[in-house]
């Protein structure tokens, strides 16, 4: 008899499977949502045929935020440069910004919520400082306890940061990628207490069931592409909701 093999996966098919998820979830938000406030109430069968549409994407997409949390930490520790790779992030979170609020919001311009590249640099620069000073040596007990003061104000100054620039996620999204930056060496309690960091979102935990079986491998390197769907599928349901809407 076969022993069970336990599944296997790898970073990219991490990054698929985030993907996919927020695809859907974005589709809900951008396209099913409005176009359901849009319909007249002559279509009211139709209306009440896209709510359960809609709940469903939604769920579907709370699995995308914990994963993409989990290969950030994973692309800190493993990046050649945290300075590049920051750079790329602020000129992803610019590019986007317009594209995501087309698409999310009612206008072009939305101050009140900026994308999710947004978070995710605010917490790869909380992961910048706080590896400094746990890179530095600590001879005396006061040293040490310096260093784990300044780790932690770095970890609280990120948390307002995101909460006062109003990003996707606020300070929520950058207290997951700290639990799991400093819980990044024990792999399934990284998950576990991932899963209860996101438990504020009914469905988010589940994105921790990939990360489980995640085998440490990076897998087939699409970077580019990656970065650049998050904006590029934005544009595109915005398209997709304005003409719907001019439909109706």
């Amino acid at each position: 008899m076969k022993s069970l093999t336990m599944p296997s996966i790898s970073g990219s098919t991490l990054k698929k499977i985030a993907i996919l998820s927020m695809l859907i979830d974005h589709t809900g938000a951008a396209v099913l949502r409005p176009l359901q406030r849009a319909l007249p109430q002559s279509m009211e069968t139709l209306r009440q045929l896209l709510t359960p549409g809609y709940t469903v994407s939604r769920a579907i997409g709370r699995i995308a935020f914990p994963i993409f949390c989990f290969l950030l930490v994973e692309g800190f520790c493993h990046t050649r440069s945290a300075v590049r790779y920051a750079g790329r992030l602020f000129l992803f979170a610019l590019i986007s910004e317009l594209p995501f609020d087309f698409a999310l919001a009612n206008s072009l311009t939305d101050w009140h919520h900026q994308n999710v590249y947004f978070t995710l640099l605010i917490g790869l620069l909380v992961m910048m400082g706080v590896s400094y000073f746990e890179r530095l040596p600590a001879k005396n007990a006061p040293m040490h306890w310096l260093c784990l003061a300044m780790q932690a104000a770095i970890a609280v100054a990120g948390l307002y940061l995101a909460k006062y620039l109003y990003t996707d996620y606020g300070f929520k999204g950058v207290f997951l990628i700290e639990v799991l930056y400093f819980l990044r060496l024990d792999r399934r309690v990284q998950a576990i207490f991932g899963a209860l960091a996101i438990s504020w979102e009914t469905w988010g935990p589940l994105g921790f069931v990939p990360v489980w079986f995640y085998n440490g491998k990076r897998g087939k390197q699409m970077k580019y592409f990656f970065y650049w769907f998050y904006p590029a599928h934005l544009v595109v349901l915005g398209i997709l909701k304005t003409m719907l809407n001019g439909m109706v």
